[in-house]
């Protein structure tokens, strides 16, 4: 049989160990990386790929991209598929920074929780989403607006940048994203003061909100943190909290692994559906969203 290849594509310096260990246990073959790689070379690279091989090999070759910029990603899908000349083409998934398959095991954990508690999930809840200006939030936004939430994202130096992500969130998906200030204490509180959710997608070893900052939040049902490394990002919460309580209220929490528990069978499971395929497909965060819902329950 040909050998199953993933040509990882990077605008960055290195490629992630992470992804690199994903794929590898996924089981592709051979594993390429290509670094500092700018959007207009997607095509060629693709091209390359595509055309070394017969137009039946188009399912075994793949191309992975990552970074840390959700938007670029998502454009170099795009050049990626204009690459195709049929018959050939190939499987493309993006994964920046992880953020993808992070922000989509995110919600549908979240998600979860909400209906097994509440017999109501995502839609029409206040979503305050701090990290508002990385990747998982980027991400995290989009899935809570599409499922019908009212996410809010939150920025630590300000509502300057944030308010601008979620104009190129409106703009690219016409989706409605709210932005505010996060930049203080008194800023972070009013943040939450009618959030029903709080998700917090920000850098790890930060606490983002302390759980006095937390009881400011009456409508608060449930808190998420994605940060595995000490301190939590939300103060009290366990790494593997699954919907218990921590301290807060009657507030449920989801821990950064149980989260990551979901985020990491997401992964595998996008790279494993790219080696099992009897087509070639294009992977990007609603399908990551989707498979995460199915692995949550």
């Amino acid at each position: 049989m040909t050998r199953s290849i993933l040509h990882m594509l990077s605008p960055l310096k290195h490629i992630s160990p992470f992804d690199v260990n994903m794929a590898s246990d996924a089981g592709f073959d051979v594993i390429v990386p290509y670094t500092g790689v700018d959007l207009g070379e997607v095509k060629s690279l693709v091209q390359d790929a595509m055309f070394s091989r017969a137009p039946q090999h188009g399912v075994r070759t793949a191309i992975f991209i990552a970074g840390k910029n959700a938007e670029l990603a998502l454009d170099m899908i795009e050049a990626a598929k204009t690459a195709f000349v049929q018959p050939f083409q190939v499987h493309v998934f993006a994964d920046p920074a992880g953020s993808f398959t992070t922000g989509a095991a995110l919600v549908a954990m979240v998600g979860k929780v909400l209906r097994d508690q509440t017999g109501q999930g995502i839609s029409g809840r206040h979503v305050a989403i701090f990290g508002g200006t990385g990747v998982v939030a980027f991400c995290a936004a989009v899935l809570v607006a599409q499922e019908g939430g009212r996410p809010v994202l939150v920025g630590y130096d300000g509502p300057g940048r944030v308010s601008r992500i979620a104009a190129s969130i409106k703009d690219r998906f016409g989706a409605h994203v709210a932005a505010v200030d996060g930049s203080t204490v008194e800023a972070r509180r009013a943040a939450v003061r009618e959030a029903e959710v709080v998700l917090s997608a920000a850098a790890a070893g930060i606490q983002v909100l302390s759980k006095a900052d937390l009881a400011q939040a009456p409508k608060l049902l449930i808190a998420s943190d994605v940060n595995a490394v000490p301190p939590a990002g939300l103060e009290g919460l366990s790494v593997q909290a699954a919907g218990e309580t921590f301290g807060v209220g009657q507030v449920l929490g989801v821990g950064a692994l149980t989260v990551g528990n979901v985020k990491y069978q997401t992964e595998v499971g996008l790279f494993r559906r790219m080696l099992e395929g009897d087509a070639p497909i294009v992977l990007g965060f609603r399908d990551a969203f989707e498979l995460a819902v199915q692995i949550a329950g």
